[in-house]
């Protein structure tokens, strides 16, 4: 028994029990024989018409490897004449029988230019915190860099005796890191969980001089992985094959310095008016630090204007060619004019940066032309200023128009980086998706705002919330991850999840399970169906919360999954934590059906 104390006395509750749910029992009964084992043959059939396991050598190794774990894990009948019931429950719940293929790899086609892939896009690297007071440091672009992030922002800015250059979020608090630090940062770890390329995009605030500082270091720093071009213009981009194992540079040519004060002011435009999502409200940007930024930036004005103005004329000397060889992504000054800005060069291809209320505005008025530039071209979305707290937009409203770098603020946690991570778990983890091929094709616009007919039926069945890994199975897994206490401190929790499709408007919908009262391992059995009319941009997103009477549900876990590589059949599914990472033992049993 489970106790509790209340006051003066204590409660009990019934244990955890270790055995499958009654759905997963009555399953395993109607594949197995009189002896009540799961022998190999009644294992193939199930494999075939459960798993979805269709291709008869993908059969026979998926077979031979469930039989593997079971000997393994002395789960076999003795004599080894199959499964037991203990066995086939283990097998499902284990990493062995992940929802996404354990040993998946890139399964895209690598070959096509890069504006043909969707790219795991940071903004401003370089911050661990909020975007007004928090330090710099190389850290963060290390840590993104280890979770498959393929685009690293870094702000350049001059030092306080202009004689070197700093990397910090300009006119703010932040406190600098030296640009060495950030560049050797990248080097060691550009491509340890990737072999495809980064872009580092620069927001240069330099004169000559220090560009030509600049492009000392990271020709010194990144030696032959630099990806450099012979010309100044490029008819289409090359291919994340083509740039395996390459860092390639993109910023605005040193001429159009003088032009514009930053490409982030001058691609914001709009009210700041945060979008919807029926995913719930993120924790608001604190007013106090916007209107502390807005206190900074109107002192810092005439100063910045002062600077400006001494930048320029020694900027007057010339444009420092080092520097410009460097750009291999040329990013284009904005004309403020959307129908100029979306024009496609037919002989030359370029990366173009909007913020993201001139972007959402944008996709109303020329929704079309976005999706048709970004066949050829690079479009970069990144986050409105007014995010101070480092929140995040919905970044599938860039893809749904084919916008390939959608940045998000790795610092902040929340639904909408979720959805990141997400898409980014797809083709292997690699930082590079493949865009829908109906993103692509230019006699036939897509338009994710119209009535879309249904393609196909995502069926959801939950069995079980499991907490275990292969080794520590279910029973207590929630308190190898939280204290006894964490949830509740007189009871075992009460769970329940939510379960839904984020995506194009017409897929997107969330469903609740009921509450499981004082239970470490809710049964749920609740199935769910979801009509998709464009998969291929389809996330299922799971949520678990505990749920509290008297103040806000705890946080349970939760996980996003790109629905086109979800494996049929019943599957184990981890659990993540706020900040994107696997929790330990924490898994759901889920059933994948598609119609």
């Amino acid at each position: 028994m489970t106790t509790y104390r209340v006051c003066c006395f204590r409660r009990r509750f019934r244990p955890a029990s270790n055995e499958p749910s009654e759905a997963i029992g009555d399953l395993f009964q109607s594949y197995a024989g009189g002896d009540g084992v799961l022998g190999e043959e009644a294992l193939r059939r199930f494999l075939r018409e459960v798993q979805g396991e269709t291709g008869d050598d993908d059969l026979e190794e998926t077979a031979w490897e469930v039989m593997a774990f079971a000997a393994e894990q002395k789960l076999l009948k003795k004599g080894g004449s199959g499964l037991t019931v203990e066995g086939f429950h283990r097998w499902l719940s284990s990493d062995a029988n992940a929802a996404l293929h354990p040993r998946r790899g890139v399964r895209d086609d690598m070959t096509l230019p890069l504006s043909h892939y969707f790219i795991y896009t940071g903004h401003n690297s370089y911050l661990t915190g909020n975007q007004l007071s928090s330090g710099c440091s190389e850290a963060p672009i290390v840590k993104a860099l280890q979770d498959g992030v393929r685009v690293i922002e870094l702000d350049l800015w001059p030092n306080s005796g202009k004689d070197d250059v700093e990397v910090l979020h300009g006119r703010t608090w932040t406190s600098p890191v030296e640009l060495d630090k950030c560049l050797e940062a990248i080097k060691e770890h550009a491509f340890v969980s990737s072999p495809y390329p980064v872009i580092l995009t620069l927001e240069d605030h330099l004169t000559p001089h220090l560009q030509a500082k600049v492009a000392k270091m990271i020709k010194e720093t990144f030696g032959n992985t630099l990806h450099l071009t012979e010309s100044e213009a490029m008819w289409e981009f090359p291919s994340p094959e083509d740039l395996k194992g390459k860092i390639i540079v993109s910023t605005k040519p040193p001429k159009e310095y003088l032009q514009t004060k930053s490409s982030k002011e001058e691609a914001q435009n709009g009210s700041p008016e945060e979008e919807e999502s029926v995913w719930g409200d993120e924790i608001p940007d604190n007013k106090a630090l916007i209107a502390v930024n807005r206190e900074v930036s109107e002192k810092d004005t005439k100063l910045y204007v002062q600077e400006e103005e001494e930048m320029e004329k020694t900027a007057q000397q010339g444009v420092n060619m080092e520097y410009k060889h460097l750009i291999a992504i040329s990013l284009t000054r904005r004309k403020h004019d959307m129908d100029e800005d979306l024009k496609v060069d037919p002989d030359k291809v370029s990366r173009m940066s909007l913020g993201e209320t001139a972007y959402e505005k944008a996709t109303i008025t020329h929704g079309a032309e976005i999706i048709k530039f970004t066949q050829k071209n690079l479009l970069r979305i990144f986050p409105r200023t007014t995010r101070i707290t480092s929140s995040n937009y919905n970044p599938l409203m860039g893809w749904r128009y084919g916008a390939q770098m959608v940045a998000a603020n790795m610092q902040g946690h929340g639904r909408k980086l979720w959805l990141t991570q997400g898409m980014f778990r797809a083709n292997g983890g690699c930082g590079y998706v493949k865009k829908p091929d109906f993103l692509m094709n230019c006699d036939k616009m897509f338009d994710p705002r119209s009535n879309l007919p249904v393609k196909t039926r995502l069926k959801v069945k939950r069995f079980f919330l499991t907490d275990a890994s292969v080794t520590v199975y279910m029973g207590d897994g929630w308190r190898f991850d939280f204290d006894k206490t964490h949830f509740d401190k007189f009871s075992p929790p009460d769970f329940y999840a939510r379960v839904g499709i984020a995506g194009v408007m017409a897929d997107t919908r969330m469903e609740e399970t009921k509450v499981i009262m004082d239970n470490w391992i809710p049964t749920w059995d609740h199935e769910l169906v979801f009509p998709l009319a464009v998969p291929e941009l389809a996330l299922l997103r799971v949520e678990v919360h505990e749920s509290d009477n008297h103040q806000k549900d705890d946080f349970g876990g939760q996980t996003c999954l790109p629905v086109w590589e979800l494996r049929p059949g019943i599957r184990s599914v981890r659990l993540c934590g706020r900040d994107g990472e696997m929790m330990r033992s924490i898994k759901l049993l889920m059933r994948f059906e598609f119609a």
